[in-house]
């Protein structure tokens, strides 16, 4: 994916709802619940695995700080994070970012399995 056509490239300001040097939170514009964030590098890269040792902590630290907003500001009950990487894992922007999706008591009949929910026949076991 070329950076000048990246979604994840140049934030607008108002998008950003967390940040530190390396990387930036924003909402989901398809979110899975509310309050689900993606936590993206400035720099265009295409995978948890092309990221510097430094973006990798600065997403986690992100992670941390993103916690704290949706607690605040949402409530939920639990939390999935994950990151898709290639397009057999359902990664369709190809410039890496992690989602933190707030979990809601209910919001699924049976939420045993979490992120194994990716495989459908392998969630339950």
């Amino acid at each position: 994916m070329d950076p000048l056509t990246c979604p994840f490239c140049n934030p607008p300001e108002e998008e950003i709802v967390l940040a530190n040097d390396l990387c930036y939170a924003r909402y989901d514009k398809y979110p899975a619940s509310p309050g689900h964030l993606l936590l993206i590098p400035f720099r265009h890269v295409a995978s948890l695995f092309d990221a510097t040792d430094e973006e990798q902590a600065a997403l986690l630290a992100l992670v941390r700080g993103a916690k704290a907003l949706l607690d605040e500001h949402f409530h939920p009950g639990g939390y999935n994070v994950g990151v898709n990487v290639g397009t057999a894992a359902g990664q369709t922007v190809m410039h890496l970012h992690v989602h933190v999706i707030p979990r809601y008591t209910g919001d699924v009949d049976d939420p045993r399995g979490g992120v194994r929910g990716a495989v459908p026949e392998k969630r339950v076991y």
